[in-house]
């Protein structure tokens, strides 16, 4: 398998993008459940129009009025035809962008809403993509987050994210299991930024420990 260059810093694997469209689009539903509650307390009352890091297959669509708008950027092009299917399912329209979070292309102080779920694990630089939606949100525009994070030092789950941080990050690609994602929220500068942490209970060890809140800019 070869892979595709996008923007400046990122490259998308063939195979493993494949196999993660694959895999989001049979476990996701599985993982929905567990990460239900927490969704829908911070995706509430969302805009009519919002963009979203890394839509993969459409996990979020539900939580968007019909007939709003996505702005999705996302570079995984196997993900795209899910994307697709889901947002015609929801009766959403879809504003596709195979772009990376560093780089949406949007411009400056331009939208309301910026969602993302399981998305600052995978990315090259996870203080960029918190710039960029710092620079692309308009004053008083919210980032509303749910992300999976390091366990704290000492524990199992901390142990297991350790020991399996290289092929977890192989096979998901690039995701990292060990990135202390709320010091990087709340030093990324937003005016105010609310996270609250909680755990999961399934099988996928590394994934179980999460955040979930809003930030303000």
């Amino acid at each position: 398998m070869t892979d595709i260059d996008l923007t400046p810093g990122f490259v998308v694997h063939r195979g493993r993008g494949a196999f993660n469209a694959a895999f989001f689009g049979a476990m996701g539903p599985v993982l929905e459940q567990s990460l239900r509650p927490h969704k829908r307390r911070v995706f509430a009352d969302l805009p009519t129009t919002v963009v979203e890091l890394g839509a993969g297959v459409g996990a979020n669509l539900r939580y968007l009025s019909p007939g709003s708008t996505l702005v999705a950027v996302e570079p995984n092009v196997p993900m795209h035809r899910r994307l697709q299917a889901a947002a015609h399912r929801h009766g959403i329209d879809l504003d596709l962008r195979e772009r990376v979070a560093e780089h949406t292309g949007l411009p400056d102080r331009s939208v309301d809403c910026v969602i993302s779920s399981l998305v600052l694990c995978t990315v090259a630089d996870p203080a960029a993509v918190l710039a960029e939606v710092r620079r692309i949100l308009r004053p008083g525009g919210t980032y509303r987050f749910v992300e999976h994070v390091a366990a704290k030092d000492g524990t199992p789950t901390r142990w297991v994210q350790r020991v399996l941080r290289r092929p977890w990050a192989w096979t998901f690609e690039g995701c990292s299991c060990e990135r202390d994602l709320a010091v990087a929220l709340r030093a990324a500068g937003f005016d105010h930024v609310g996270i609250d942490p909680f755990r999961l209970h399934t099988p996928f060890v590394p994934f179980n420990t999460q955040i979930a809140g809003i930030a303000r800019a």
